[in-house]
């Protein structure tokens, strides 16, 4: 057996709020779900970003909890990259360089297909990229 998707993909946050202005205001994702202080929940085309507190996720929960899910965490950044057409990577630069977001690289892959990385404001890299530099 193989897996035939990724359904979900998480990024491990230092601060919540600021994690949700930047996806959900910026990037334009709509926020599914939000738990104060623990994680909030973006749907991104079919599938699903979660962003966590590690700090939070990484406590057992409570005997007889709702959702028995077991801890998880990691410390250091992240990576994640978004798929992106070659005109929606240029407006997407043209978008965080009138916001000051600043872009970290700017290339062609060798394989043919642009990347630009950014931070997140946990210090995630976050990539947009044409699906091509995969073969997709």
């Amino acid at each position: 057996m193989q897996p035939s998707a990724i359904l979900e993909s998480a990024l491990y946050v230092t601060d919540l709020d600021e994690a949700e202005r930047f996806y959900g205001g910026v990037l334009g994702l709509d926020m599914i779900l939000k738990a104060e202080g623990r994680h909030v929940f973006f749907r991104c085309g079919p599938g699903v970003l979660l962003l966590f507190n590690a700090e939070a996720t990484r406590n057992q929960l409570a005997a007889g909890a709702k959702l028995p899910i077991p801890p998880h965490g990691t410390t250091g950044e992240g990576h994640l990259c978004f798929a992106a057409t070659a005109d929606e990577i240029v407006r997407w630069k043209a978008t965080f360089e009138a916001q000051g977001i600043a872009i970290e690289a700017d290339f062609e892959w060798p394989n043919e297909g642009r990347s630009i990385y950014i931070r997140d404001p946990s210090g995630n890299s976050i990539e947009f990229a044409e699906p091509r530099i995969w073969g997709l």
